[in-house]
């Protein structure tokens, strides 16, 4: 049942997208996380809706397409893309350590994005998706996954529609799950890659339930938070790029002329439909006029040294969307929208083909500069980070009755 009940995240999509997804197949998890699908797209947030997760989830666990595991178990979890491989370990997280910082965050949340999953992780009593988190490279931890994985066959192996392969691995045995536990003792922090929503919407349905239960013990599921979490060596961010709608009521020589005062820009050669993908941090291309041109940060521009104003995205935001395009809050403008690196270069020449005036493409974040920015306690700018794959939903449910 594995392949039929896994779906994408419930927030990589629209209403019409689930549908289509989940037509013909009553087994998608999507009628759990997305159950807007089986009522209305007005309803989306209406209690109906997380009323009907909760009656979907039921039944799904009523058919057998969900079972619980018989013992306390973690999950290996390996997927692979484009011949890349990550490898994690599906378990529970503390939310007091969310609470207290241990569990690093670098996003903002929204807060509309959180009451949605907190009304539907209420309504269900479960968390239905976990977040991804990552941490340092951990020798003791490797060394357990690559000595379970040599000598036990997986539970799932299926490849999803969109080329992800998805490989799973049950580990029950007590001496190995203690071991795993003992390993993360020695793990200094967990940093949320993907899932800042989902991350303080569990956090915020504990508090609700201890709230409920003043005698709570601190060892009732409401008390964790399911997540897989990664090794930081395994881990791939893609770009994360910009496209803007005008010039800002600039000329095209007059645009030049402000952008040369902080970038060196040096016309690309570049094959149609492939654009132009910078290759070192602090280059960005820009696709204007149907031309990429390479931009280098020119020196000074910048502090190399700060966490935040050294990313590239702040680079782009500080010298250049904000001074010279007029776009102060990215987050608000509808001047300006992100694409995600996995549509490709192409994507960001096809939109201006049908109506915005220029295009950026930048650098990828790395691991390094999301840990320095999460360490020092600051916040990334917005869209600044894409990862893939991603989790797929469907193949853990953490049921948090008290």
């Amino acid at each position: 049942m594995a392949a039929r009940v896994s779906s994408l995240p419930y927030d990589v999509m629209n209403h019409r997208e689930a549908k289509e997804m989940a037509a013909g197949n009553d087994a998608s998890f999507l009628h759990i996380c997305r159950s807007d699908i089986d009522t209305s797209e007005e309803a989306i947030h209406a209690p109906e809706t997380y009323a009907r997760a909760k009656e979907n989830l039921e039944a799904f666990i009523r058919k057998g397409y969900l079972v619980r595991d018989g013992a306390p178990s973690f999950y290996i979890y390996r997927q692979i893309m484009w011949g890349r491989v990550q490898t994690g370990i599906v378990g529970c997280a503390s939310v007091d350590e969310y609470a207290n910082g241990t569990i690093k965050k670098h996003e903002l949340t929204r807060r509309e994005k959180e009451l949605d999953r907190i009304e539907h992780f209420d309504a269900c009593s479960a968390q239905t998706e976990p977040v991804f988190l990552a941490y340092r490279k951990h020798d003791g931890i490797s060394r357990i996954i690559r000595e379970w994985i040599k000598f036990h066959k997986p539970e799932y192996d299926f490849t999803t529609e969109d080329g992800v392969t998805h490989i799973l691995w049950p580990v029950a045995e007590p001496s190995t799950v203690e071991a795993i536990r003992k390993g993360f003792e020695e793990v200094e922090a967990l940093y949320i890659a993907d899932g800042h929503h989902r991350t303080a919407s569990s956090a915020a349905v504990s508090a609700r339930r201890r709230k409920a239960h003043p005698d709570y013990t601190g060892q009732e599921e409401f008390n964790y938070l399911m997540a897989v979490v990664f090794c930081d060596e395994d881990l791939f961010i893609m770009d994360y790029n910009r496209v803007v709608r005008d010039l800002n009521g600039l000329s095209r020589d007059e645009f030049m002329e402000r952008l040369q005062t902080v970038f060196d820009v040096v016309p690309a050669d570049t094959v149609p439909g492939e654009g132009y993908a910078p290759r070192a941090k602090h280059e960005f291309g820009m696709y204007l006029d149907g031309r990429w041109h390479s931009l280098t940060a020119k020196p000074g521009t910048f502090d190399a040294n700060h966490p935040i104003e050294s990313l590239d995205c702040a680079i782009l935001q500080a010298n250049l969307l904000a001074p010279i395009l007029g776009i102060d809050d990215p987050r608000t403008s509808d001047r300006i929208d992100f694409v995600g690196g996995i549509r490709g270069l192409g994507e960001l020449e096809r939109r201006c083909a049908e109506g915005m005036a220029l295009a950026f493409s930048l650098y990828p974040v790395t691991m390094d500069d999301l840990f320095r920015v999460a360490d020092a306690g600051e916040i990334m700018p917005p869209k600044s980070t894409w990862f893939e794959p991603k989790l797929r939903s469907g193949l853990f449910v953490h049921t948090i009755e008290h």
